[in-house]
């Protein structure tokens, strides 16, 4: 009798201390995995409103970016839009090759591949600044012992620009549009991110991810397959839906 006493004893000590370590990892929560758009989430920019309609493929990435460009080339944004919409559509899905990309919205525009190719880089480096706030929570994240990765739509300069080698680190997995030739919001995209968290911890379920866009567009798919979103307005908002969902 006294032995079983002892023995039941042990055991809830043991649970105690499993829940404790649990807590102290965060994993004791819903989410089990925080994924973060980059831009207008780890990388921020002013948007700057234009007249005429635009295409959500070209708005992906700051509006200013193209202002910049089109500016520094002399041309108005229909043109400047009319010139790089195929081209930086399809790099952006990995239907053609970075390379190819850039050479054909130079043939179009009349100008050298470099020369573009620096407008562009000096044009995302200008007009995004590294949310260092929230890259430095995601690194606090990974070390409560939860899963922090990326899903972003980039194109062939964007990816160069915006994510860096030394930005990817610490977030698994990275999934970026054209590398893996779907984009938000299709549906394949969310999918083939459940398929790389499942590698890193089988079972997980889509209603354990959390995942951060500033776009509506791009969220709601995500929640229609059962994940938990946060549409992003700013650091403040984000942190406090994220302690919403106990991940804080």
């Amino acid at each position: 009798m006294i032995q079983r006493k002892y023995l039941r004893g042990l055991l809830n000590l043991l649970n105690d201390n499993n829940c404790k370590m649990k807590k102290k990892k965060g994993v004791n929560s819903k989410i089990k995995a925080v994924i973060f758009d980059i831009g207008g989430v780890l990388q921020l920019t002013d948007y700057i409103k234009v007249r005429g309609k635009l295409s959500r493929k070209v708005c992906e990435h700051s509006t200013g970016t193209h202002e910049y460009i089109s500016r520094k080339l002399g041309l108005d944004l229909d043109t400047w839009f009319d010139s790089i919409d195929t081209a930086y559509a399809k790099s952006i899905e990995g239907e053609i090759s970075d390379k190819k990309a850039v050479m054909i919205i130079a043939k179009n525009l009349r100008i050298g591949y470099s020369k573009l190719h620096k407008l562009f880089i000096d044009a995302y480096n200008r007009q995004f600044k590294k949310n260092k706030k929230l890259y430095d929570f995601s690194h606090h994240l990974k070390k409560e012992g939860y899963i922090v990765g990326i899903l972003s739509d980039q194109w062939a300069l964007s990816a160069e620009a915006l994510i860096s080698k030394k930005d990817r680190k610490g977030f698994d997995p990275v999934i970026v549009s054209n590398e893996v030739g779907f984009r938000k919001p299709d549906v394949h995209i969310y999918r083939l991110l459940m398929k790389e968290l499942r590698k890193i911890e089988k079972g997980i379920k889509y209603s354990e991810v959390l995942f951060i866009d500033n776009r509506d567009w791009n969220t709601k798919p995500a929640e229609k397959l059962g994940m938990k979103a946060i549409l992003f307005k700013d650091n403040k908002q984000c942190l406090k839906e994220l302690k919403g969902f106990g991940v804080l």
